[in-house]
């Protein structure tokens, strides 16, 4: 007895194979809405954000101004997008002080994260760590008045060393 509804002459994998998809650059792109994907267009690529290094007095403002202005710019992108993309703003010392803070804290939203990168590196911070340096180099300086210029240049290559 013949089943109508069965039909040997179509082979729906050899129908995919015919439409293979570029792979997605993002994993979960298929669960995206359509004005999401479209935000997702607008935003700037991350190479292209400003990098912060932690190192300069008002340094991480420049990252949190242009990253606010990403809200207001495409106002539908969601915070996951761009808190996916700060490892990449990231450098050096503020890198590390990332990574560790995504270890132990997990993902977060973008206040959070604002917030951390204030309380971390504003002006304070910046003002103890140019002390610190001021210190450093006094005590070179009385080296060098104390046990001449080789010396203390040993002792400052060892002080940077460590």
């Amino acid at each position: 007895m013949d089943n109508p509804y069965h039909q040997e002459d179509i082979k729906p994998d050899a129908m995919l194979e015919n439409k293979k998809r570029s792979p997605s650059k993002y994993k979960d792109e298929d669960n995206m809405s359509y004005s999401e994907k479209e935000a997702l267009k607008q935003l700037p690529e991350a190479s292209s954000w400003p990098k912060f290094s932690g190192t300069g007095e008002y340094d991480y403002m420049e990252l949190i101004v242009y990253i606010d202005g990403l809200f207001i710019d495409v106002p539908s992108i969601s915070d996951y997008r761009i808190t996916a993309r700060l490892n990449t703003a990231f450098e050096g010392h503020a890198s590390i002080w990332y990574t560790e803070m995504k270890e132990i804290h997990g993902r977060r939203n973008w206040p959070w994260w604002k917030s951390q990168i204030i309380q971390k590196y504003r002006i304070g911070t910046w003002i103890w760590q140019k002390t610190m340096h001021l210190k450093i180099i006094s005590i070179w300086w009385k080296k060098i008045h104390m046990n001449g210029v080789l010396d203390s240049l040993k002792d400052l290559k060892t002080l940077i060393c460590k």
